[in-house]
């Protein structure tokens, strides 16, 4: 796969995001293998916009390991920091499944044939009384009784 590029507004756009995570894949001594591969990716499937943080490597090798990591998952290089990576990857886009023949029509209740919002009415909670609201304590200003 070749590596996703972004344009600059979008680029800065995952950086303001990409604050608050915190690292989901740490790359130990081994560097990055095809089990650091994978689980990159199923983060990517599942988050779309990570951060990977490798344990000891120089400014060189730093750059090559990003390019190793988006290249071969399709994802996009946002930003490196010392020693974390954000990546990027779209979520896949996940179609609902086809209505059912025999299923109720959406906005009815399964059982009565009522709409939701009648039943939602009658079991919401009536408002009390007028009068019948919580009792202050004589304080300033207040009548006495």
């Amino acid at each position: 796969m070749a590596e996703l590029s972004l344009s600059h507004e979008q680029c800065l756009r995952l950086r303001a995001q990409a604050h608050r995570l915190n690292p989901v894949v740490l790359l130990g001594a081994a560097g990055l293998s095809d089990a650091a591969l994978r689980e990159i990716d199923r983060a990517l499937r599942s988050h779309g916009l990570i951060k990977v943080r490798a344990a000891g490597a120089d400014r060189a090798d730093r750059d090559v390991i990003f390019r190793a990591m988006a290249e071969p998952l399709g994802a996009a290089r946002v930003q490196v920091i010392g020693n974390t990576f954000v990546l990027f990857r779209p979520l896949p886009r996940i179609e609902p499944p086809a209505a059912a023949a025999g299923a109720p029509k959406r906005g009815a209740s399964a059982r009565s044939g009522a709409p939701l919002d009648a039943r939602a009415a009658r079991r919401a909670p009536k408002p009390p009384p007028p009068g019948s609201g919580p009792r202050r304590a004589p304080g300033r200003g207040a009548r006495q009784r």
